[in-house]
């Protein structure tokens, strides 16, 4: 009989504030596994199942990120993620079969933060985890955070770096992935400079060596669909050809 019982792991250390894991996963062996694992690393876990007991729980409490894995037996992974970026920027975690190479592409493009294949070692997920919380709380490119900037501005949009919301005109809220607005606001502290793939890699996230060279082209095609009027005739984000990108609009800076 399968396993549907949603599971939580509420355990707090005193005088500490745990980031919140949920796990989502239809293998009950790789739920345990990860629950125990994570929980003694000082992360308060919950699992479930199903994309409904994930929703479930969404929907009663804050969630710092999601692991999925993409092959839930009758699901489509790829349309729970897509579903989850049409609502939030939970950072998500992927977990794929090693063979899946287009299952991981299409996965980045649609807005996870990482992946890992199976089998794969708990310590390393852990690693991704921590990785993936510590850009998604520290605002990117270190002069944003370090002079205490409030927002950016240029053209029409404003980019909110206290809450990390990019908006248009009169309100309108465009959605962002944790990866986009820290590539958004690394190209905006430095304004008509280049910048190379490997410092924007830096400033959004690291992937695996495997789609180490595609991975800040994603995110930039991703970005330029939001921002640009034109996304094939970009007037923002312009490609400078085998170095990297660099920003072509005036920026205000709001202290």
């Amino acid at each position: 009989m399968r396993d549907t019982t949603i599971m939580r792991e509420t355990t707090i250390m005193p005088g500490t504030i745990q980031s919140h894991i949920l796990v989502v996963d239809d293998d009950p062996q790789v739920r345990a596994l990860l629950q125990e694992y994570l929980a003694e690393n000082a992360l308060r876990v919950s699992v479930a199942s199903t994309g409904q007991q994930m929703t479930q729980i969404l929907a009663e409490e804050p969630v710092d990120l999601i692991i999925l894995d993409l092959r839930l037996a009758g699901e489509d992974g790829m349309a729970i993620v897509r579903s989850l970026r049409d609502q939030s920027a939970i950072p998500v975690v992927m977990l794929t079969g090693v063979r899946d190479e287009a299952d991981r592409v299409m996965g980045l493009e649609l807005g996870a933060d990482d992946y890992l294949t199976k089998p794969f070692s708990p310590r390393e997920l852990l690693a991704r985890i921590r990785t993936v919380l510590r850009r998604t709380k520290n605002v990117a490119a270190g002069p944003a955070s370090q002079h205490e900037i409030r927002a950016f501005r240029f053209a029409d949009f404003e980019l909110n770096l206290r809450t990390r919301r990019l908006k248009r005109g009169e309100g309108r809220n465009i959605v962002l992935t944790n990866g986009e607005f820290n590539l958004l606001a690394a190209l905006l502290g430095a304004p008509e400079r280049i910048l190379t793939r490997d410092q924007l890699l830096e400033a959004s996230r690291v992937y695996d060596n495997e789609v180490y060279d595609r991975a800040i082209d994603i995110q930039v095609l991703r970005l330029r669909r939001k921002i640009e009027a034109d996304p094939s005739q970009p007037r923002f984000i312009v490609t400078e050809r085998g170095v990297g990108y660099i920003f072509m609009s005036a920026v205000e800076v709001i202290y």
